[in-house]
């Protein structure tokens, strides 16, 4: 059984918890994609380094724990709050990115108008204050008062992770090389959508990293 967590295995945790805070104001990211870094993003990250890094050093990131917290797959234990936070701000990273992204390449394809935009101006925020809120009462995965589900929430957890952050991958490069039409549009959607649903098919079937099915009492080993 893993007693402890070796430095290498924290420090690789640490980049993870900087993507998900460093996308938390996500006009500010669209902003980024649209028209390059800016002092606004340079401030910001500043701000994420500094509060991860000291969250890290204190162990209160999940896998920067001097220690696995988790020993026994489906265990019932409490929840630390510091897991709670941080996997509520990573779902709304994976849900929020990719439904806006769909719902954008949608609208373009049924008018021909580009409304990214204004969709991470209006929409952003309202739909991620619903998923802290969901978040806050517990109702996503790995944010629940125990962590009895952890041998399956987390194949729902890294699932997703893989599925978006592969498709929004491809999409970056459509959007890259793709003209701004509506044909362009409609091939994006499809790819992208299509890219979504083979990489969930992939997870659901537990071929992608940790997204493999853990039999209750699995313990965590090196």
């Amino acid at each position: 059984m893993r007693t402890r967590n070796k430095g290498y295995y924290r420090v690789l945790h640490w980049p993870i918890w900087i993507w998900v805070f460093f996308l938390a104001p996500g006009p500010l990211v669209f902003s980024l994609f649209a028209h390059g870094f800016s002092k606004a993003n340079g401030a910001w990250l500043a701000l994420v380094l500094i509060g991860t890094g000291i969250a890290g050093l204190k162990g209160q990131l999940p896998g920067c724990e001097p220690a696995p917290y988790i020993l026994r797959f489906d265990e019932d234990r409490p929840n630390p709050l510091y897991r709670k936070v941080c996997y509520t701000f990573a779902w709304n990273a994976v849900i929020n990115f990719a439904f806006l992204n769909l719902l954008g390449l949608v609208i373009a394809v049924i008018t021909g108008v580009w409304t990214m935009k204004q969709l991470y101006q209006y929409v952003y925020f309202p739909l991620a204050i619903l998923i802290l809120l969901l978040g806050a009462f517990g109702k996503l995965p790995r944010v629940g008062k125990s962590t009895k589900g952890e041998g399956i929430e987390r194949r729902y957890f890294y699932g997703s992770v893989w599925a978006v952050t592969i498709s929004q991958t491809v999409l970056m490069v459509l959007w890259k090389t793709l003209p701004l039409t509506r044909t362009g549009s409609l091939i994006k959607l499809v790819i992208y959508a299509g890219m979504l649903f083979l990489m969930g098919s992939f997870a659901y079937n537990g071929a992608l990293p940790r997204t493999r099915p853990i039999l209750p009492g699995e313990l965590m080993v090196d």
